[in-house]
Order: C-alpha cells, then sequence, then structure tokens
C-alpha cells in the first residue's frame, strides 16, 4: 500500500468529526479570556480514550489550532487577549474595533491564521522527516542528551525567576519517578498506595496543574473578569475573510509564518514570543511604521499569522525528537503517550503512516478552523458574555468525569485536586506549571537513557562525553542554560 492511500485508510468519518469538534471547542475556549491553548487540550484530553488515534490527535489538534486561533476574538473585541500569543494583536486590532472596523479585523485575523497555518504546515511537512531521519542514528547516549536539552526548557520556561522554574521542574521529575522501577521492579513513592504502582496518571497532573489550578484562579477572580455591559458586535456585519488584502502583503504574510514556524520550533519560545517578533519585523518593513498601533491592518497579519504559524512550527521538535517546547506541546506529547504513541525519530521509521495522517489532521484542522471561524464569528462573540459562573461548575464537572473515566478510579480524581490547588498556590506566587509537565515527561526519558546506557557501555560514563552528537547536544544544553541565566540575570531588578 502507497504512503498516500495508507493515509487515506487511517482517516475515518469519525477523524473528521473529532477535528471539527476539537476545532470547534477550541476556538470557543480560546475565545474565552484567561483560557490557555494548554487549558484547552488538557481539557479535552479524556474525550480521546473512546476514539481511534488518529481521530483522538485530530481532536487534539483541532483544539490546539482552534485555540489559537481564537484567542484573537476577545482581543480584537474587548483589548483582552484570549490567549499570550493574542498580544500583539490588540495592538493594532482593538484600535480597529473601536473605530467601527471590528469585522475587518475579525477578517484580517480569520486569513492571516489561516494562511500562517498552512505554509507552517507545509514546512512541517517538509522539515520533519529529514531531523527524524538523523535522529534515527542516536544511542541510548544520545537520547540521554537530548533529554537534558529538553529539561533545559525548564530554564526558558521560569520566566524571571530562574529558581522557581527549577523547583517546579524538580517536583514534576520527582513524579516521574512514582511507582514501580522499570528496571528491578522496586516500588519508589507509592506509600502502599495500589492506585501508584503503575506511576501517577499523566491525565490526573496535566488536567489538575492546567485546568483545574486555572478553575480556581477563575472562580477567585470571578467578579473582576465580567465583561459588564461591553459592546461588541460594532461592524461585525463586515467579518468575512480578508484574503486578497492578507495575499496583497505577500511579503509581510511570508516573512511573519517564517518568523513564527521558526520560533515555534524553538523549545520554551512559544506564541507571544513569536507574535511580538513578527510585530516588530512588520513595523520595520511598513512604509508607513508611524501607523502601528492606531489600527494598522499590517500589524494584525503580522500578529494572527506568526501566532497561528507557530503552532507547526512547535509540532516539530515535539513530533521528531519527543521534546515538548511549551505548554501546549507538553499537553499535546501527554495525548501521545496515552495513546501509547512514543514521539521521536522511532516514530516516523515504524509508523509512517501515522505521521503523515497526523500532518494531514493539522491541515484539515486548519481548514475547518477557517470555515468555523468565518461562519461562527458572531456566535462566538456571544460566548464572551455568557456568565462565568454558569461555565466554571460545567468545566469541573468535565475535568472530573474526564479523569475517573479513565481508570474508573477516584484516587485520580483526588490526585487532580491535590495537583490543582497545588497548581494554584505555584501561580500565585509566580511559579509556572508547565516546567513541572515537561519535567514528569522528560525525566523517565533521561532516567531510562543513563541507565540503559551505563549497561551498554558496562558502567562507564566516558561514551556520554565522548561520542559527537551527545557532546553536541550537551553544548548545546549548556549553551541554552548560558543564556538564560544572562537574561535572567539582565531582567533581575537593580539594588
Amino acid at each position: 500500500m502507497s504512503p498516500l492511500m495508507e493515509v487515506v485508510s487511517m482517516f475515518s468519518p469519525m477523524a473528521f468529526v473529532a477535528i471539527f469538534v476539537g476545532t470547534v471547542l477550541g476556538i470557543i475556549l480560546g475565545a474565552l479570556p484567561g483560557l490557555s491553548a494548554a487549558m484547552a487540550v488538557a481539557l479535552l484530553l479524556p474525550l480521546t480514550y473512546s476514539l481511534d488515534t488518529v481521530a483522538g490527535i485530530g481532536l487534539l489538534l483541532g483544539a490546539f489550532c482552534g485555540a489559537v486561533a481564537g484567542g484573537s476574538v476577545p482581543a480584537i473585541l474587548l483589548n483582552m487577549p484570549g490567549t499570550p500569543g493574542s498580544i500583539a494583536t490588540t495592538f493594532d486590532a482593538y484600535p480597529m474595533a473601536q473605530n467601527g472596523q471590528a469585522g475587518k479585523a475579525l477578517g484580517l485575523s480569520v486569513a492571516a491564521s489561516f494562511l500562517g497555518g498552512i505554509i507552517s504546515g507545509v514546512i512541517l511537512i517538509l522539515v520533519s522527516p529529514l531531523i527524524a531521519a538523523i535522529a534515527l542514528t542516536f544511542g541510548p547516549a544520545e537520547y540521554f542528551s537530548l533529554s537534558i536539552l529538553g529539561l533545559m526548557i525548564i530554564v526558558s520556561l521560569s520566566g524571571q525567576s530562574l529558581i522557581k522554574g527549577l523547583i517546579v521542574g524538580l517536583i514534576g521529575m520527582l513524579l516521574s519517578t512514582v511507582g514501580a522501577d522499570q528496571v528491578t521492579g522496586t516500588l519508589r513513592l507509592t506509600f502502599g498506595q495500589m492506585s501508584l504502582l503503575t506511576g501517577v496518571s499523566l491525565l490526573a497532573v496535566i488536567v489538575g496543574l492546567f485546568a483545574f489550578s486555572q478553575l480556581l484562579k477563575d472562580t477567585e477572580f470571578l467578579s473582576r473578569n465580567d465583561t459588564g455591559d461591553k459592546k461588541v458586535d460594532s461592524g461585525l456585519d463586515r467579518a468575512f475573510p480578508r484574503f486578497r488584502e492578507v495575499l496583497g502583503n505577500w511579503k509581510l504574510l511570508g516573512a511573519s509564518s517564517l518568523i513564527g514556524t521558526g520560533t515555534g520550533a524553538v523549545p520554551g519560545a512559544g506564541g507571544s514570543i513569536a507574535s511580538l517578533l513578527a510585530y516588530d519585523q512588520a513595523k520595520r518593513m511598513s512604509k508607513q511604521p508611524e501607523q502601528f498601533g492606531k489600527g494598522c491592518s499590517e500589524g494584525v497579519v503580522a500578529s494572527e499569522s506568526s501566532n497561528n504559524s507557530m503552532v507547526g512550527g512547535a509540532l516539530i521538535p515535539m513530533l521528531t525528537l519527543g521534546i515538548p517546547g511549551e505548554g501546549a506541546t507538553a499537553v499535546l506529547m501527554g495525548g501521545l503517550l496515552i495513546q501509547g504513541i512514543q514521539p521521536g525519530p522511532m516514530l516516523f521509521d515504524t509508523q509512517t503512516g501515522l505521521v503523515y495522517a497526523i500532518f494531514a489532521a493539522f491541515i484539515v484542522a486548519n481548514i475547518f478552523m477557517l470555515f468555523t471561524q468565518w461562519w461562527g464569528i458572531k456566535a462566538f462573540v456571544r460566548i464572551l458574555q455568557v456568565p462565568q459562573h454558569f461555565l466554571l461548575p460545567l468545566i469541573f464537572v468535565f475535568c472530573a468525569i474526564g479523569v475517573y473515566s479513565v481508570n474508573r478510579d477516584f484516587f485520580d480524581v483526588y490526585l487532580m485536586v491535590g495537583l490543582g490547588l497545588l497548581g494554584f498556590f505555584l501561580n500565585r506566587f509566580g511559579f509556572g506549571v508547565a516546567p513541572a509537565v515537561i519535567g514528569l515527561i522528560l525525566g523517565n526519558v533521561a532516567e531510562t537513557n543513563l541507565r540503559r546506557g551505563l549497561q551498554v557501555f558496562d558502567g562507564d560514563w566516558t561514551p556520554f562525553f565522548t561520542r559527537p552528537v551527545s557532546v553536541a547536544l550537551l553544548l548545546l544544553a549548556v549553551v541554552f542554560l548560558v543564556m538564560s541565566l544572562r537574561s535572567s540575570w539582565k531582567s533581575a531588578p537593580s539594588s
């Protein structure tokens, strides 16, 4: 069977339905201020258990793409970015809305998001197999060094406080050691709890840290999050995709999409950095830079095309190397692992059809995102006016049922609540939760390959530091650490 026929055979009608549903729900969740793309993916993660592999992954990819695109709706209409990547969108889109051009701003956003996502999808398809082919030569030493490089992402995600990021990352690595030792079978940190024999539930960790902690935060600040009677429908009758105007700025579109894809592929970067870099570059390229910040369409195109092209770029290291570059891809990688899929170069060698089915699902998700936003803009705007005291209890019930349904074990629900409380207080005191998930996923990879390498090399440590690729990866990890330390030192307030 040809690769194309293999991909087609893996797509069932249910897969298309799942991608569509994921995209719609992602847009809705992304349009609710304060809910990130990672939370959108985490909330839908329990639904993947009852779906086949392509449908389950398609649901999550749809949610990822939809949430990133949906974040532009409150950014344009309320000056409240739905996701961090939509911060730059507020600079020009909200002034356009204030000038009665909300429909035009939404149309530019939809067209730029779609085209940026498609461009990044093409780059994903072309570049990923090449990276995976190189990574197929890796042994235990290289995988250990690669996991160390991945753990340096924790430093990148630490924000202004390196120590706080490392603490949260160590919490995740500690959780990765719970359960029976994979080599000796010795029980570790189970405290006599039978539910922990196979380790902590990855789903409970993800939903607890991302979704339930955000739920607690939104509950605390319920009154402050009320949008009141703001008018959000000015000019919506003219809300349709502005492809001609976006394609007319093809140089800006191409540059912004490349910036977004490249930034997304860099561990720890994310959509907010991608959109801000693209916005700055657009201002430099513009013949009228003084118009930026006053309702300039070029600013909207740059922000939204880079923001959504970041998604395709972020999938490259996750699929080819098994390194989640930021919060949403860490959750998405958790979804792959739950489905029994181990991201990395072997995936391209042993399950080529599945890989290209994932690529196809990403393209389909962007197409659904285009038509869903085109037809549903006015409906999504109304969602912004739904009182949160109706939404929050439903989200909690959904989280609890989803986590319980996997193992039918109430301990997982208790674990979700406990980690949610932990995540709430971590956020309260300036700690991020993404490093914990990355530490949980990569901590196990690092330990397993370290012990496997020591067995292969008869207890000799030197191959980890003498094999060329392993050394290169470790040196790159040191570079990441030094750059992050330098950035943290520069951003620290002077005494």
